[in-house]
């Protein structure tokens, strides 16, 4: 099971393996309070694009298709969360946004499932 949630949220046991898929470490959050099993930077969205994008909703379809070009070329990364989807009974997806709708780990999770 994929499952998505803020970072700043409080740690839960039903979480599971805990993947931080920011490229950027939130503001705020200790490394010991974010309890992560692993923080995969390099899956996250290019400085560009996460730029370009701001958190803006009207930029999201166009985020999507450019995040998920993108993400082809990350094959390695990819391939290194499918096999934690099939070795971990929960993987949680953390993301630094305020936008629960429009960030990566959205894109990402459509993408392994």
């Amino acid at each position: 099971m994929i499952k998505i949630k803020r970072v700043y949220e409080p740690f839960e046991k039903s979480d599971g393996y805990r993947l931080l898929v920011d490229r950027i470490w939130p503001r705020g959050v200790s490394k010991a309070k974010a309890k992560l099993d692993l923080w995969l930077k390099d899956i996250g969205p290019s400085n560009e694009l996460r730029q370009w994008f701001g958190h803006r909703p009207e930029r999201w379809p166009e985020f999507r298709k450019k995040y998920r070009q993108e993400l082809k070329s990350k094959k390695e990364l990819l391939q290194q969360l499918k096999v934690l989807t099939k070795k971990q009974k929960t993987l949680t997806l953390l993301y630094g946004a305020k936008d629960e709708q429009h960030n990566q780990a959205v894109v990402i999770a459509e993408m392994l499932a």
